[in-house]
């Protein structure tokens, strides 16, 4: 059962109020009440700025001063308790919402990092191929050279075996000519 209002109005209803505006309202995740009613001993409405979203509220401290408060007015037997409790109310459920939404973030950063990490082991699975290639197309490059350069070596010494067989050839004669020619063309 509900209770009446007044200053003997339970912790119970003020949550269960907070509950309902919510629900009438239709608040979203991201959305935080800004200004709450604050009734004061001379009952005129003043309106409190919980915290602007803009800047990020230090949330220990900004519990830490409505607890104070909260203690203080109980201390002073004053009324306004149910204001600063429905404030302190409000600011937990901020939060809540916070924390609920820094983890959802973190859950996004953690999914792109994963897929960092993924992209950053195929460019270094990339780079060993490229490297791999390289080293490949380079020794090939040394074979070709040191191919080409076996038959240019081949080539050169195929020439001079050529010209010394035909300077043989020339000392067969000449030692069939006589054997005094052959000597001096040796020399």
């Amino acid at each position: 059962m509900r209770g009446t209002g007044g200053p003997l109005l339970c912790i119970g209803d003020l949550l269960c109020d907070v509950g309902e505006e919510e629900a009438v309202e239709g608040k979203g995740l991201n959305e935080t009440p800004k200004s709450i009613p604050s009734p004061s001993s001379s009952s005129s409405s003043v309106s409190t700025t919980l915290f602007d979203l803009s800047q990020p509220p230090d949330l220990p401290q900004l519990f830490q001063e409505n607890y104070d408060q909260l203690n203080k007015v109980f201390d002073d037997n004053d009324h306004s308790w149910t204001a600063l409790t429905l404030k302190m109310c409000s600011a937990l459920d901020t939060a809540t919402k916070l924390v609920e939404s820094t983890n959802s973030n973190s859950r996004f950063l953690l999914e792109k990092i994963v897929e960092l990490e993924h992209v950053l082991e195929k460019g270094d699975a990339t780079r060993e191929a490229a490297m791999a290639i390289q080293t490949s197309y380079s020794s090939q490059i040394a074979q070709d050279s040191i191919s080409s350069l076996n038959e240019e070596s081949e080539r050169k010494f195929c020439e001079k075996k050529k010209k010394l067989m035909n300077h043989k050839g020339t000392r067969k004669k000449t030692r069939r000519e006589g054997h005094i020619n052959w000597r001096e063309e040796v020399r």
